[in-house]
C-alpha cells in the first residue's frame, strides 16, 4: 500500500504558540535572573543529545539548517529559494519543516513518534544550499549529502521510531533488537543498576561472539565496568556517551551555583554537576532528593535523563531540563490540593492497603517556563520518575500555567456548536484543573507492593488482598525491578491512562472544583468540558495509530483512547459517535456525551477501570495488566474507519517559540521572537553557540559506527 506523504509533511498552517514568560520574568530579582539565566542555557546546550538519541540523521539536519540560517536572514533566503525553484508555499513549507524540526528536537514527532519530512523536493533544499553563503563550504555540503537520500524518504522502516528492524531509534545500535534489549535489562535487574541516562551498542565479533557495550552520558570517559560474560555473551559498561554536550550542561551549570537561592539549591546542583561529569545515575538521584527539599522556590528547574516515552524498550530516558518562575497566585490553588490530598486520596477506588503508608505532601507550583529544552513542552509534571525515591522520599508537581494558555483558536472537530463554544470558553479552566488532578493524585497516588533485599515485604503479606480476586497477594517487584523495567514499553501508556482516570473521577466532586474557584453552574461548566475535552481527544487520538503496524506510538493518545472505550462500553447513550456528511460533502463525525449520565455512567466506569489498573500496577502483575490494557486499546473496523475521518480533518498541532534569556555587561534580559515560523528559526539560531553547534556535530560523528 503506498504511503501517504502529506501525514508525514507538517501544514503550511501550523499555528505557532508564544510561550510567554515575559511578565513572570520582570518578577524576579537579579540574582534569580542569573541563576534562570545558566539553568536555561544547561537545558537548551543539554538538549542537543536528544538529536543524537531520536535518528541517525538529525543532528546532521541540525547541523545544515543552523549554518543555513546563521549565514543569511530568512528574506534573503527566500529570495534565493525562489530564484532556484521554490514556490511560495514550497518555501513556506521548507521554513515549517525547520521549526518543526527544532521544536520536535529532530526529523521525529515528539507527539506521536512518527517522521517529519520537508514539503517540498531535496533537490530544491540542495538547489537552495549551492546558492547560499554556504554553498562553498565543504563541510556543509558533505554533511548535506549524508541525509540528503533520508531527509525525505518514507520506507516501511523509517517511518516511526522502534527498534531497528521495524522502525528508527539511536537509543539502540541499528543491529539491537527487542530480545537483546529485553537480554540487557536481565543483565541490569542482576546487577541492581537502572538504565535512565544509557544506551546500548550491539558488535558481532569475527568469532560469533557478541559483545554489548552500555554506554553512560558523561564528560569523563572511560571504563565503569570491565566485561563480563552474561547468558553466552559479553557485557561492558563505559561513560562518554555526547560527552562534549554533557560538558557544556555541568560548566553552566557550575556557573548557577553562586546564583542559587539556597543551600538544597547549591548541593543539588553541585549533584548534577557530578552526575553529568561521572555519568553515574545515583548522584543524579541524589541531586533530586535536594531538590524535592527545595519547597516554594521563587525559580523551578529540573534536568537531567527524565522520560523513558520514546525508548522502544520503555527504559532508557530522553535529555530535558527546564527553568521557570512560579506563578504565587495560580500556586495557592494547588497547594490548598496538596493539603487536602490524603483526604481526597481516600475516594479512590482502591483502599488504604494499595496507598503509600505515608502521603509524603509535595510541592505544588504552578510555573511560566522560561525555557524547556526537549522534543516537546508538557502541560504539567511530576516528578522524580524514580520509584524508590517517589515512593519513600517524595516528589514534585508543576503545572506550566503559560503552556495550558496557549491556545491556537481553531475548529474544534466533530463538535456541535454549543459544546465547540463551551469548549472554546472553559478548556483553559478545566485543563488546569485536569493537569492537576492527574499530575499530583493521578501520578502520585498509589503504592507498588515490594520485596525487600533482606526477604521482607513492604506490605502485610497476611492482611493485603488482591482487589481483582479477593485472594492473598501473589505478586510483587523483586529487588531490582522497577515499574519501568517491568511493564516495559506499556509503561507509559498505562501510567498516563491511571493517571488520566484520576482526573476523570475526581473532578465531579464540587469540594475539588471548589478549591479551583469554580462553584455552581460554573463548576458544572468546568466539570462537561473536563469530559467532553478528554473523551473527545480519545477519539482524536486514532491519529496517532499506526494502522500498519498495529501500534500505537503515543503514550497519551493510547491512554486516552484505552479510556474512550471504557466509557463506550459504559453504553446507556452516555457517549455517541455517529458518522455524518460535512458541509464539505465529506465524510464527518460527531461526537456527543451527554452531561446528566457523567455521575451515573461514566464516573462508576472509569472508577471500576481504574481500580483494575491499580490492582496490576500495585501487584506488579505485567500479563494481567497488560491483557486488561490491550483489550480496551485493540482498534477494529469501525475505529478506523473513524480514524480515517480524524485523520482527514485533523489539525495541525501548534508550535510554540520560545524567548532565550541574554547575559550583557552582567545583566540578564529576554528577547522574545514573532510568533511565527521565522520567529522560532531564529530563536533556535541564536539560542546555540557555534561552539555548541560544532560539538554536536563531532559526537554525531564519534556515533556514525553504529547505525
Amino acid at each position: 500500500m503506498p504511503v501517504d506523504r502529506s501525514l508525514y509533511i507538517i501544514p503550511n498552517e501550523t499555528p505557532v504558540c508564544q510561550l510567554d514568560a515575559a511578565d513572570a520574568f520582570k518578577t524576579l530579582s537579579e540574582k534569580e535572573k542569573k541563576y534562570s539565566h545558566y539553568v536555561a542555557k544547561a537545558s537548551f546546550d543539554g538538549a542537543l543529545a536528544v538529536f543524537l538519541q531520536v535518528s541517525p540523521e538529525s543532528a546532521p539536519i541540525f547541523y545544515v539548517l543552523y549554518r543555513l540560517f546563521k549565514s543569511e536572514s530568512v528574506e534573503q533566503l527566500k529570495e534565493k529559494a525562489l530564484s532556484v525553484g521554490f514556490t511560495d508555499a514550497e518555501w513556506q513549507a521548507f521554513l515549517v519543516y525547520a521549526a518543526a524540526f527544532y521544536s520536535n528536537s529532530g526529523n521525529y514527532k515528539g507527539f506521536g513518534d512518527t517522521k517529519i519530512v520537508p514539503g517540498v523536493e531535496q533537490t530544491k533544499i540542495r538547489a537552495l544550499l549551492e546558492k547560499s553563503a554556504v554553498g562553498t563550504d565543504e563541510k556543509v555540503m558533505k554533511t548535506w549529502e549524508s541525509v540528503e537520500k533520508v531527509i525525505g524518504s518514507l520506507e516501511s522502516n523509517e517511518l516511526q521510531l522502534g527498534f531497528g528492524d521495524k522502525g528508527v531509534t539511536c537509543y539502540h545500535s541499528s543491529n539491537v533488537t527487542k530480545a537483546d534489549a529485553e537480554k540487557i535489562d536481565r543483565f541490569f535487574k542482576q546487577r541492581n543498576v537502572e538504565s535512565w541516562n544509557s544506551r546500548l551498542f550491539k558488535e558481532v565479533g569475527s568469532d560469533g561472539k557478541t559483545t554489548y557495550t552500555i554506554k553512560l552520558a558523561s564528560s569523563e570517559e572511560g571504563i565503569v565496568s570491565e566485561a563480563v560474560e552474561f547468558e553466552g555473551d559479553v557485557v561492558q559498561i563505559v561513560r562518554g556517551d555526547y560527552a562534549l554536550i554533557m560538558k557544556r550542561t555541568h560548566e553552566w551549570l557550575d556557573k548557577a551555583i553562586p546564583t542559587a537561592a539556597n543551600k538544597n539549591q547549591e548541593e543539588m546542583l553541585r549533584k548534577y554537576v557530578e552526575h553529568f561529569k561521572k555519568g553515574d545515575i545515583a548522584l543524579h538521584k541524589d541531586g533530586s532528593r535536594y531538590w524535592i527539599k527545595d519547597v516554594g522556590p521563587a525559580v523551578e528547574s529540573y534536568i537531567g535523563f527524565i522520560e523513558n516515552y520514546r525508548d522502544p524498550a520503555g527504559t532508557r530516558s530522553e535529555f530535558e531540563g527546564f527553568v521557570a518562575a512560579v506563578n504565587k497566585e495560580t500556586s495557592k490553588k494547588f497547594q490548598t490540593l496538596v493539603a487536602n490530598a490524603e483526604n481526597i486520596l481516600k475516594r479512590l477506588p482502591w483502599g488504604t492497603d494499595y496507598e503509600k503508608d505515608t502521603f509524603l505532601k509535595p510541592d505544588f507550583t504552578a510555573l511560566d517556563v522560561i525555557a524547556f529544552g526537549s522534543s516537546g513542552i508538557p502541560a504539567g509534571i511530576n516528578i522524580p520518575n524514580y520509584d524508590d525515591i517517589r515512593q519513600n522520599e517524595g516528589f514534585k508537581n508543576v503545572s506550566l500555567g503559560n503552556v495550558i494558555s496557549a491556545q491556537p483558536k481553531q475548529k474544534m472537530n466533530f463538535l456541535d456548536e454549543h459544546d465547540e463554544e463551551l469548549m472554546f470558553k472553559y478548556h483553559k479552566d478545566s485543563f488546569e484543573v485536569q493537569v492537576g488532578l492527574h499530575e499530583l493524585l493521578g501520578h502520585g497516588s498509589g503504592k507498588l507492593f515490594q520485596k525487600n533485599l533482606d526477604g521482607t515485604f513492604n506490605f502485610d503479606t497476611n492482611k493485603v488482598k488482591d482487589i481483582i480476586t479477593g485472594a492473598p497477594i501473589a505478586t510483587w517487584y523483586e529487588p531490582g525491578e522497577t515499574w519501568s523495567s517491568k511493564f516495559g514499553p506499556l509503561a507509559s501508556a498505562y501510567e498516563e491512562c491511571r493517571a488520566e482516570a484520576v482526573g476523570y473521577v475526581l473532578c465531579c466532586d464540587a469540594d475539588i472544583l471548589e478549591i479551583f474557584g469554580y462553584t455552581g453552574d460554573l463548576a458544572q461548566e468546568v466539570k462537561y468540558v473536563n469530559w467532553l475535552s478528554e473523551i473527545r481527544a480519545g477519539l482524536l487520538a486514532l491519529e496517532f495509530y499506526q494502522a500498519e503496524q498495529k501500534k500505537w506510538g503515543q503514550a497519551h493518545c493510547y491512554a486516552r483512547y484505552v479510556l474512550t472505550k471504557v466509557v463506550l462500553e459504559a453504553g446507556q447513550g452516555f457517549v455517541k459517535i455517529e458518522e455524518t456528511k460535512g458541509e464539505d460533502g465529506k465524510p464527518d463525525l460527531h461526537f456527543k456525551l451527554d452531561r446528566n449520565l457523567i455521575d451515573s455512567v461514566g464516573r462508576p466506569a472509569v472508577n471500576t477501570f481504574l481500580a483494575k489498573l491499580q490492582a496490576y500496577k500495585s501487584t506488579g502483575d505485567f500479563e494481567g495488566g497488560k491483557r486488561l490494557f490491550e483489550s480496551y486499546g485493540v482498534v477494529g473496523d469501525t475505529e478506523l474507519h473513524w480514524r480515517d475521518i480524524c485523520i482527514a480533518r485533523r489539525k495541525p498541532r501548534r508550535l510554540f517559540v520560545q524567548p532565550n534569556t541574554v547575559e550583557k555587561n552582567g545583566e540578564i534580559s529576554l528577547v522574545t521572537y514573532s510568533s511565527d515560523v521565522s520567529g522560532v528559526i531564529q530563536s533556535f539560531v541564536e539560542r546555540y553557540e557555534k561552539s555548541a553547534v560544532e560539538d554536536l556535530y563531532a559526537c554525531w560523528k564519534d556515533d556514525q559506527k553504529w547505525f
